[in-house]
């Protein structure tokens, strides 16, 4: 496989503070390999819509990164239905990790965990949970946190809330970041199986990131969908943030720092225009799965999807119940087929840019701009999919603790 040395890619990551890490987790709440120098905005200030009916779950709003553009962007909270009776959402969150701020996915369990001590709202205020409670396999409302109308909706109850030292601070740790640490609650919380995020709310984000007014350096902390009341409806009625939660001060040059630390670097090196245009050249005509002769397989950076290591498949399911096996069998499946148009996708995105930078002559610092965006997007890839490959295989691990004899373990119940 084609690897690559760019020692003055590596500095950039350095210089930039944005490079894709791994961070080693016990559970199914782990980092999805997204380190960012730079903090994102305050939660901003929004109001709650309307509950559309029995069995939605408000899940809350929060500020994404998108490495393509280098810039937050804001997912709007929204109302979403459980993937089963009896499951919470514990949202993601930010946390400074020493190098850059990592995200940690959110996911559903059967208890709230530790979600950074970041105040959401709407029940999320930093610590635990009170927008509502599963009783009897129905889910009920505290309406003194969660918009609801009662003649829609029945299973409700009041609980009012104090809140004490509110703040819209988005991140944990570092500079002016949230102090929480996980209580031993919430860390027991952490270790149980876990839900991945519903498809719907992973469109909620896939939409929010193709939408340019949500990201952070076009609306300043300001989204102008702040919350729906249901995923991916984007239009019509939408509920507006009434302001940002606070000052925003990013990096000025966060978009230019790779460019501008690739032109020094360039400066020393004695390359020029017809050779990369030759590269490239080699780049854009190279079949799938094909070798480049002027990159080395030197280390282990993989720049372009069809650098990394094919997706290999769990061996078949043999739990003995040819129910649950074929079940078991058609998400790996499923997995591999996503993963496999994921790869493809990206590797066409970054065909038509080297196209491009072609066409336009691009200069040697252009150039290795372009390869350092394309490292970490392919890197980036490679965690989103390792962490998914994971989280499969735990939902279908068997239990840690045998059935009691005469009894048939319980099927999962996870998607």
């Amino acid at each position: 496989m084609r690897k690559i040395i760019l020692r003055s890619l590596l500095l950039a990551f350095v210089i930039l503070g944005v490079s894709s890490i791994a961070i080693p987790a016990a559970s199914a709440q782990v980092a999805v390999g997204i380190s960012v120098g730079f903090g994102p905005p305050p939660i901003p200030v929004y109001d709650q819509p309307e509950c559309p009916g029995d069995g939605y779950y408000w899940t809350p709003g929060y500020w994404a990164w998108d490495a393509d553009v280098d810039d937050y962007y804001w997912v709007p909270g929204t109302w979403v239905e459980p993937p089963d009776a009896g499951l919470l959402w514990t949202p993601g969150f930010w946390a400074w990790q020493g190098a850059g701020f990592v995200w940690t996915d959110g996911y559903w369990g059967p208890a709230v965990g530790f979600y950074g001590g970041i105040d959401y709202g709407f029940g999320y205020f930093g610590d635990g949970f009170v927008g509502g409670r599963w009783d009897g396999g129905h889910f009920f409302y505290n309406t003194a946190v969660w918009h609801v109308n009662r003649t829609v909706v029945r299973n409700v109850y009041v609980n009012k809330v104090t809140i004490v030292n509110h703040n819209r601070v988005s991140y944990n740790g570092g500079n002016g970041g949230v102090t929480a640490r996980a209580s031993a609650a919430q860390e027991a919380a952490r270790n149980e199986r876990h839900v991945e995020a519903e498809q719907a709310q992973r469109q909620q984000r896939d939409d929010a990131r193709a939408n340019q007014a949500l990201r952070a350096s076009a609306n300043h902390g300001k989204p102008p969908i702040a919350a729906t009341d249901r995923p991916g409806a984007f239009q019509g009625h939408v509920v507006k943030a009434k302001e940002a939660g606070g000052a925003y001060n990013p990096p000025a040059n966060r978009g230019n720092a790779a460019a501008n630390n690739a032109r020094a670097e360039n400066n020393a090196r004695e390359e020029n225009n017809a050779a990369n245009a030759e590269r490239n050249t080699a780049r854009v005509n190279n079949p799938p799965n094909g070798m480049t002769a002027n990159r080395p397989a030197q280390n282990n950076t993989y720049v372009h999807p069809k650098d990394l290591p094919a997706y290999q498949k769990p061996a078949a399911p043999n739990t003995g119940n040819a129910k649950l096996d074929q079940k078991y069998q058609q998400q790996q499946d499923k997995l591999a087929q996503q993963q496999d148009k994921q790869r493809q996708q990206l590797e066409a995105r970054q065909d038509k840019e080297h196209q491009q930078y072609q066409k336009q002559q691009a200069n040697d610092a252009r150039n290795q701009a372009l390869e350092q965006k394309h490292t970490q997007q392919t890197q980036q890839l490679q965690q989103r999919q390792q962490s998914a490959q994971q989280r499969l295989q735990q939902r279908q691990a068997p239990p840690s603790h045998a059935a009691p004899a005469g009894h048939a373990a319980p099927e999962p119940k996870e998607k």
